[in-house]
């Protein structure tokens, strides 16, 4: 099997989509799910309902890869895992490295998806002495002083930074300066990388608020539903209207049309 460093994925010179690139992974975990129970073949309504995109989508997003799979019979799954396979490099190995192995380093370097998926973590990096040479995983830490040799050494082009935010940005420059070209970032800071460099981010806070969001705004959607329930039955016709002018005018909001919502 080749090593990172022999050729890098033809997304790009192919002219893929980033968008298509980002959903490739979810077709690939839907298609090997339907590997390993021996499915041969799949209806794009189906593996799109799998990879929760809809099938005209994914029908647009397989014709970049020159697949278009056959009327009444649907695509083959086994072709269609090594096509994908393929485009997103995955038929080759990727050494990988974590730098920064705290709580979160050491469960990234616990995570057996890593070399099911075609990634194999070459070392574990951290700048604590007392670190050094305990394992984690089954593989021995080592000290950061070593960080360039490590990369040189095991032919390293994707790094993963787990360090606190104010460590994440040295660390990264260490790393593009070793000769790492993608770098995935789990520090809760925005890096500045050169031109030529892929950093993805990977900011858990940031999507518990987003989250907390939608909380907010169905609690509020439950609130406005329970004040507009049905009120007492006016006595007589004049004061039924008296009531739904004075309804109508507590609902409107500062435009006079739209209910105002207010933020928690």
């Amino acid at each position: 099997m080749a090593t990172g460093r022999t050729h890098r994925p033809a997304t790009r010179s192919r002219g893929i989509p980033e968008a298509t690139v980002a959903r490739l992974p979810l077709y690939l975990r839907a298609l090997t799910g339907l590997s390993e129970r021996s499915v041969p073949t799949v209806s794009s309504e189906e593996l799109a309902a799998a990879a929760g995109v809809n099938s005209a989508k994914l029908r647009k997003d397989f014709s970049y890869l020159g697949s278009y799979g056959t009327r009444g019979v649907g695509y083959d799954v086994e072709y269609l895992v090594y096509q994908i396979s393929r485009e997103l490099g995955l038929t080759q190995d990727w050494p990988v490295v974590i730098v920064g192995i705290g709580n979160l380093g050491a469960a990234l370097a616990n995570y057996g998806g890593f070399a099911s998926r075609g990634f194999r973590v070459a070392a574990l990096i951290d700048a604590d002495p007392g670190m050094a040479g305990k394992p984690v995983a089954g593989i021995p830490v080592q000290h950061s002083d070593e960080l360039e040799k490590i990369i040189e050494d095991n032919g390293v082009s994707i790094g993963v930074i787990a360090t606190p935010a104010g460590a994440a940005q040295p660390v990264c420059d260490r790393l593009v300066a070793a000769g790492v070209t993608s770098i995935l970032n789990f520090a809760p800071t925005v890096l500045t990388v050169p031109d030529g460099v892929d950093v993805r981010k990977v900011d858990l806070s940031i999507e518990l608020q987003i989250l907390a969001f939608h909380e907010q705004r169905k609690a509020g959607e439950e609130a406005a539903a329970g004040a507009d329930g049905p009120g007492p039955v006016a006595a007589g016709r004049g004061d039924s209207a008296a009531s739904s002018s004075s309804a109508a005018s507590a609902d409107k909001g500062p435009d006079g049309d739209v209910p105002a919502v207010m933020p928690a």
